[in-house]
């Protein structure tokens, strides 16, 4: 989530109960960070400043190349491909989801660095589009792995054989789904004061941060298992010795796979280990237990985040298809002229009229 929500929600899952002056619990009380005279306090002051040194460097890097992988998707599938055919509308609804995930994470970097400071309906708003963003681009890599499964396990079926309204119906119905998950970014957080900062963030609303956290698992887990499941019958098929897969084919699923689990399950993990300190649920009701949490969570926030600028490399640039596409469109920018395209295609599977690259 942008920052707030993890950097600076230590206190908020902390086992040490805060007040506010009016006596009511103060679910969110930011305050304890900096208060080094109460013994009982759990000091995280090294947490936040990790993950404000780290996190803006490494995001600025995720950034340069999420944007650049991403546009180029886009230009590549307008300028040379079939918007009709539901493979490329996938990757082209792939490409704009990762793009809109990463437009929140600058505003999530300066808020590390100095605080929100941009105001409450820009908090709601960028919120909004950063998750609807996050749960786009999850559903997109699902609905195009479950694709991709029809194509080769069941390449007769109805699913497969499908029109291109049947892409238009399924890319919106996603981006409702995405945008109704991330309705409560718009509808729960605020921007508040705490001290000398401004956080965005579920101001005094605990229930509503645990059933976001409990969500995003919940995407996850549904995602990872119709991913795993999908790709482990497509290795099957493509094992079978009949098929004439090439090594390289067979690597890259796995690669797939692998990257997928590697990068979002720890970042689940440790959110869902520390809603539990909220619980008081022992050890994650102490101090040192509770810190080696906030530390995993920021390096595997890190790790996670940085799907989106892989996302292009994976699922495109990997075909020779599209390399071939960007070489010629390269090469015409570059020299001024209209070279022909190579037509060469790699792994491709013909049904209905419509094309996908295995690679």
């Amino acid at each position: 989530m942008i920052g707030s929500f993890e950097n600076k929600t230590n206190h908020s899952f902390s086992y040490n109960d805060s007040y506010s002056s009016n006596g009511s619990n103060n679910d969110y009380d930011y305050s304890d960070y900096y208060n080094y005279h109460d013994n009982d306090v759990c000091n995280k002051t090294e947490v936040i400043q990790f993950g404000a040194v780290v996190t803006p460097i490494f995001f600025a890097v995720v950034i340069m190349f999420s944007c650049v992988g991403n546009a180029l998707v886009l230009w590549v599938l307008i300028k040379y491909e079939n918007l009709k055919s539901l493979t490329n509308t996938f990757l082209l609804n792939l490409a704009i989801s990762d793009l809109i995930f990463t437009f929140g994470l600058p505003f999530w970097a300066i808020d590390l660095i100095s605080g929100w400071m941009f105001g409450d309906v820009a908090c709601k708003s960028i919120h909004f589009i950063f998750y609807l963003g996050y749960y786009s681009s999850l559903l997109f890599l699902t609905v195009m792995t479950v694709h991709r499964y029809m194509a080769v396990v069941h390449p007769l079926s109805v699913l497969w054989n499908s029109t291109p309204y049947h892409s238009i119906g399924i890319s919106a119905f996603i981006w409702l789904l995405s945008s109704c998950a991330a309705t409560p970014q718009c509808l729960f957080k605020s921007a508040a004061h705490n001290r000398d900062r401004v956080y965005c963030d579920y101001n005094n609303n605990l229930t509503w941060k645990l059933i976001t956290i409990y969500q995003q698992n919940v995407f996850f887990l549904i995602a990872f298992i119709t991913i795993a499941f999908c790709y482990s019958r497509i290795l099957c098929r493509l094992l079978r010795p009949t098929s004439h897969t090439r090594p390289k084919t067979v690597k890259l699923i796995l690669c797939i796979v692998i990257t997928f689990f590697v990068g979002w399950a720890p970042y689940n993990v440790s959110m869902f280990l520390k809603s539990l300190i909220s619980f008081k649920i022992s050890p994650f009701n102490e101090c040192h237990v509770s810190t080696s949490v906030d530390y995993v969570l920021t390096v595997s926030r890190l790790v996670a985040y940085s799907h989106c600028c892989l996302n292009p490399m994976f699922y495109v640039f990997m075909g020779v298809k599209f390399r071939d596409h960007l070489k010629t469109a390269l090469r015409n920018f570059c020299r001024k002229d209209n070279q022909h395209q190579d037509k060469r295609q790699s792994h491709l599977i013909y049904s209905n009229g419509e094309e996908i690259s295995m690679y």
